[in-house]
């Protein structure tokens, strides 16, 4: 489920500018995908943007909205920002796309995001496992994922070429890096194991299993750990690297 707020007033854009991981939106059209961070660098909520023209939509996972207002008002300040709850729907799918719909900027197969309409059937776990896609409250956990983990920049939910931001400081230093450690990958599954359950091999914790569908899932992994004989529970685990 998922839950819209409306971002009014006249420092709008400044405001969300100083605080999320990607460009705030100007003109209206598009989607932008991006994340609110802890000072620490770890994601808070993920959530995509809309300029009307009159005001910018956030669209947030349902279960993350009352945080995340409360959040914003936190930052607010004196600023000329408004936030008002909404009773926008949200209408997902990857059929033909609606009028009223925007492409969703994560990825071209997960089709568009359709605001006060309908969507369809699309099995949208079956798509997020296929291409790696995160999800709020499954794969991103507040106050632990790192979003550079969680495959951000790939996703197109972080700039690095825009100015200070919260946790900026900390992603930035991951992404110079020479290399991740561990983050969510894809993996191969013979049998099923609960979200959650931990992966194993040789005795070792290695990660975690995720989403799981058609023989496949999301996993995070510690890479220098991981290999072709794991387990999860009474599941099989194989990562090809």
């Amino acid at each position: 489920m998922r839950h819209v707020l409306r971002i009014g007033g006249s420092e709008r854009n400044a405001f969300l500018q100083n605080l999320v991981t990607n460009e705030v939106p100007t003109a209206p059209g598009s989607l932008v995908y991006a994340a609110l961070l802890t000072p620490q660098g770890k994601y808070l909520t993920d959530f995509f943007l809309q300029e009307t023209g009159e005001a910018i939509l956030l669209d947030a996972d349902a279960g993350q909205a009352a945080t995340l207002a409360k959040r914003l008002g936190m930052y607010k300040l004196r600023a000329d920002v408004t936030l008002e709850t909404t009773d926008i729907s949200v209408g997902l799918g990857t059929g033909p796309m609606p009028e009223t719909a925007l492409a969703d900027p994560r990825h071209a197969d997960l089709g568009w995001r359709n605001y006060g309409g309908p969507g369809d059937d699309t099995d949208f776990d079956a798509i997020r496992v296929r291409h790696c896609v995160p999800e709020a409250g499954i794969e991103l956990i507040p106050d632990n994922t790192y979003i550079l983990e969680a495959g951000f920049e790939r996703l197109n939910g972080v700039d690095f070429k825009k100015g200070c931001y919260v946790g900026q400081e900390v992603t930035a230093r991951m992404k110079h890096k020479t290399e991740l450690r561990k983050g969510l990958t894809t993996v191969s599954v013979d049998g099923a194991a609960p979200v959650g359950t931990s992966i194993e091999a040789e005795g070792k914790a290695v990660g975690t299993l995720f989403t799981q569908s058609g023989g496949q899932a999301i996993a995070h992994l510690r890479f220098d750990r991981a290999g072709a004989a794991m387990t999860a529970g009474d599941a099989a685990v194989t990562y090809d690297g």
